[in-house]
């Protein structure tokens, strides 16, 4: 929330308003802030000049005393509380993250970023500074917009079907930002997050529910000369079965409108986008055809007034806006350019992907907590990032940041994620951090129906290749394979270790049983022992395996061998697969592998008693149940494989819950 102290300043006076990057869109803003409760006192560029002129045109218009110069000047005028950033795409993050440091509410041009990852980072760092991030799409904030979606909401043509919705048209000449992929151009970043956003929107209203994104989506398209969509039509299936057709260019027109099709009619919006004066709502259902009209209104001051709303009342966002919609934007369009093939070198899988992170650094409330394993020589935090939820090398960054800004040091991946590409986004990340030393980077390998030891030493090289790296501080069998005797996998694993491609070595989903005959094999032979395993455990007791060829550790005798022998657990799975999340209720049969994995009277009871004592404790239940498999009495390092950022800081909240004795001994159904 933004601090009682901002929200006190702000009240008292009109919003001051400080535009960066003064082109031709925020000359559309600056129309649009007279008639909001703002004004402009400020203008940022890097040419002064560019700067000087568009003050020089505010004050025309009947600004007074605006200041030109930089950026870092503009921000630091005394009288800015918002900022309006314009630029080209590509230089949106640098500014809004300078504006969020500065302590201003920020309202960004579409698209907020390039990518989910950027916009991601923009996000959270706007959160943890406290001050509101609302991304323009201006169309949202006007009433056409939102007489629209009541009429949906009202079943003014029955149960919605099917949307059209669109936005192109013709740039005379292949020039300019338009086409050129240093600055993302193209149109699905330009104008196609209109139609993404409308068509979420009317999903949202018809179903109600919040941030729609399809479940399905194809598209087809034309890349042009320059390298950007020049025309692209994409196809979306949403949850409740509705379709819609999204349609964008730079180089042919469209109708650029909306329609929505239902059951009992249709809704037609002539000017869904940029509406011009007076704006008509044609609905055309059984019972004959009516028009709406809608009053001349400018949304661009609207979304101003928004912004500043946001900022005096302490909001994170707008709700004509939300960050959650804006995340599920940038993923839709991210999905929109991979169906055609579009994405530009700055983003690729082999590039220096700087942190997106504030000046400020963001907040560094959680504290890691570390433990030991003998054989690495490096601390080794309890919380172990799992890296096979991340798309691109820009999203990866983002998450990892996070992970490691709060004292993150640990990755797991393995030779099949990805085919491969995990392994490698994850080198080229610690290549771009500098930071091999002070990771600790567990590989696996030898998968089913690859697992031998000759299959393991190959598959071993090739991973070490892809990381960038020439040791793995521990790496895991991924499966057991019982038909090979358990010294020869013993023998293979102690030769890489000797040769210094491996430091500690264990087994992922491998009984106890043959744990123990591999360090009775390597004991009585001369070689190094499995100092790990890594199988599932955690507070829910597990009925069977999501896979095949998984084991779990989670039945009362394992648990008294994991105590006995302290051998250390990095157990996957840790929150059931979501049973603490949200996704289990007795009457929700949905979820086929959960019902069979999980199931049962006394899980559902633990569950009850996590969310009783998080509800206690003030923090979500996905807490308690990570804080119990820390409190074990035996070394415990969870696997976690966080999608965003809001679930990486989720999820690392369980570092802050300390159990008492008492109280695991409760959750497992103990008196």
């Amino acid at each position: 929330m933004t601090p009682q102290l901002a929200v006190e300043d702000t009240r008292t006076r009109t919003g001051g308003w400080a535009v960066l990057g003064p082109g031709g869109i925020a000359r559309r803003f600056l129309a649009g802030l007279a008639s909001s409760d703002g004004e402009l006192v400020a203008v940022g560029s890097s040419d002064s000049s560019r700067a000087r002129a568009f003050a020089d045109e505010a004050q025309q218009q009947g600004a007074v005393d605006v200041t030109a110069d930089g950026y870092a000047q503009a921000l630091a005028d005394p009288r800015v509380d918002a900022v309006y950033v314009s630029s080209v795409h590509t230089g949106h993050p640098a500014l809004v993250l300078e504006a969020i440091a500065a302590g201003k509410a920020v309202l960004c041009e579409k698209p907020l970023s390039v990518n989910h990852g950027t916009t991601m980072a923009l996000v959270d760092a706007a959160r943890q500074a406290g001050v509101p991030l609302v991304e323009a799409y201006m169309y949202r904030f006007h009433p056409q917009t939102r007489a629209v979606l009541d009429l949906v909401r009202e079943g003014a043509i029955g149960r919605v079907t099917h949307i059209d919705a669109s936005f192109a048209f013709r740039v005379g000449e292949r020039a300019g930002r338009l086409f050129d992929p240093a600055v993302a151009g193209g149109g699905i970043l330009d104008v196609g997050g209109y139609p993404t956003t409308m068509a979420a929107a009317i999903v949202d209203a018809a179903d109600g529910v919040h941030a729609s994104e399809p479940v399905e989506l194809t598209a087809s398209g034309t890349l042009g000369p320059t390298g950007v969509d020049e025309w692209t039509v994409a196809k979306a299936t949403y949850r409740s079965g509705i379709t819609a057709t999204l349609t964008t260019g730079v180089m042919a027109p469209a109708e650029n409108t909306v329609t929505i099709l239902g059951e009992r009619g249709s809704i037609r919006i002539a000017e869904p986008w940029v509406p011009a004066g007076d704006t008509t709502i044609e609905i055309a259902a059984t019972d004959g055809v009516r028009t709406i009209t809608i009053d001349a209104t400018d949304a661009y001051g609207l979304e101003a007034d928004a912004t500043i709303a946001a900022l005096r009342e302490g909001r994170a966002d707008a709700p004509e806006m939300t960050s959650a919609e804006t995340l599920a934007t940038a993923r839709t369009l991210d999905r929109w350019r991979a169906a055609i093939g579009l994405q530009y070198a700055f983003e690729a899988d082999d590039v220096d992907i700087p942190p997106v992170r504030a000046a400020s650094g963001g907040s560094t409330a959680t504290v890691m907590q570390y433990g030991e394993i003998p054989g690495i020589d490096k601390r080794v935090s309890r919380l172990v990032m799992g890296v096979d939820n991340q798309p691109n090398l820009a999203h990866a960054s983002a998450v990892f940041d996070v992970y490691a800004e709060q004292g993150g040091n640990v990755f797991d991946t393995a030779y099949i994620y990805g085919d491969g590409d995990l392994e490698r986004r994850l080198g080229r990340w610690i290549a771009n951090r500098g930071i091999r030393e002070e990771v600790v980077v567990i590989t696996k390998g030898g998968h089913t129906p690859h697992c031998d030891p000759e299959s393991v030493s190959r598959q071993l090289i090739e991973s070490l290749e892809r990381q960038g790296t020439d040791y793995a501080d521990i790496y895991m069998l991924h499966r057991d394979n019982p038909d090979v005797p358990v010294g020869e996998f013993v023998d293979v694993l102690d030769e890489h270790a000797r040769a210094g491609r491996i430091r500690v070595f264990g087994g992922s989903n491998w009984t106890p049983e043959r744990i123990d005959e591999a360090n009775a094999y390597a004991a009585a032979n001369g070689r190094q022992g499995f100092g790990v395993v890594s199988d599932h455990f955690g507070l829910a007791e597990a009925y069977d395996v999501p896979w095949a060829g998984c084991v779990h550790v989670t039945d009362a005798a394992s648990r008294r061998w994991l105590e006995e022998r302290q051998l250390p657990l990095l157990p996957w799975s840790s929150q059931a697969r979501g049973f603490f999340a949200g996704r289990a209720h007795p009457d929700d049969l949905s979820d086929p592998e959960l019902v069979r994995c999980y199931y049962s009277d006394d899980n559902f009871e633990r569950l009850r008693r996590a969310e009783h004592l998080g509800a206690e404790r003030g923090v979500p239940t996905t807490a308690i149940a990570l804080a119990y498999v820390l409190a074990q009495p035996f070394p415990t390092f969870p696997l976690f494989g966080p999608r965003t950022i809001e679930e990486t800081r989720s999820s690392m909240r369980g570092l802050t819950v300390d159990l008492t004795a008492e109280e695991v001994a409760w959750l497992n159904l103990g008196s």
